[in-house]
């Protein structure tokens, strides 16, 4: 686990450390070393995990994972909006995008 800060306990300066991007690879070996696989198969577990979400959300399912959260998918309705360079309105036609609500567990771990 990284650590959350630069300085050691009870240092009053306290900083932040940078911000990480996990990278799909980078979660991939995280799985691996968490769960005592190869990184060639937490690859493959990593890759089911991500079709079947997919899957799931292509059949208008949603999926839930108790305690982290919910991918669903939603429908946006046609609207007009606005060409930043112009002005001028423009029609926005109606699609389907994703959403993931978090669960609470998932919510009290980023706000302590």
């Amino acid at each position: 686990m990284l650590p959350l800060f630069t300085s050691g306990a009870g240092h009053k300066n306290k900083k932040p450390l940078k911000r990480l991007h996990m990278r799909k690879p980078d979660v991939a070996a995280a799985i691996a070393e968490k769960a005592d696989l190869t990184k060639e198969q937490s690859n493959r577990v990593l890759n089911a995990i991500l079709e079947e979400i997919t899957g799931a959300l292509h059949r208008k399912d949603s999926v839930t994972l108790v305690g982290f959260g919910t991918f669903l998918q939603r429908h946006r309705g046609a609207r007009t909006g606005k060409n930043p360079q112009t002005g001028e309105p423009v029609k926005i036609k109606a699609s389907n995008t994703v959403a993931f609500k978090p669960g609470k567990a998932l919510k009290d771990s980023v706000n302590p």
